[in-house]
């Protein structure tokens, strides 16, 4: 059984609410259920959520993870753009992980375009809004299956 760890960063726990033209109407606890059935139904593993709007909590929540988890999903919101700390923590787990944006990171604004996380995550999927988690998530656990 897969074991798939969800992060989600700052302003992530305003989804729905938060400029819907460009994060659209779903709410993360939406986006997560969605997951989560699947993850059961489907590819036949478990899913952890953890959202936080501080730094220290996702730090925690990926060291933690080693040893209990095969991989993450991460939207790492704002902090993608300079969190070495949560790029030194995923280096520190070695845990595959794609970094995840609901929106077209590269055609918003120009501080937007840089990603600390990305040179050291298996991949990124952006721009397809909640269907992006669910492709960040089957692609994770293929490449997770595929390397037993």
């Amino acid at each position: 059984m897969v074991s798939i760890l969800l992060l989600n960063g700052p302003n992530l726990n305003m989804l729905g609410k938060r400029e819907p033209e460009v994060y659209g109407s779903q709410t993360l606890e939406d986006i997560v259920a969605s997951l989560n059935k699947i993850m059961v139904e489907e590819l036949g593993g478990k899913l952890e959520h953890v959202q936080s709007n501080h730094e220290g909590v996702l730090i925690d929540a990926i060291h933690q993870a080693k040893g209990v988890h095969d991989g993450i999903v991460f939207n790492p919101g704002a902090f993608t753009h300079y969190s070495y700390a949560l790029r030194d923590a995923l280096s520190s787990v070695m845990l595959p992980t794609i970094e995840i944006h609901m929106s077209n990171v590269h055609a918003r604004e120009e501080f937007r375009h840089t990603s600390v996380i990305a040179p050291i995550v298996m991949g990124q999927v952006v721009g397809l809004g909640s269907d992006g988690y669910e492709w960040a998530l089957r692609a994770l656990v293929r490449k997770i299956k595929a390397s037993r």
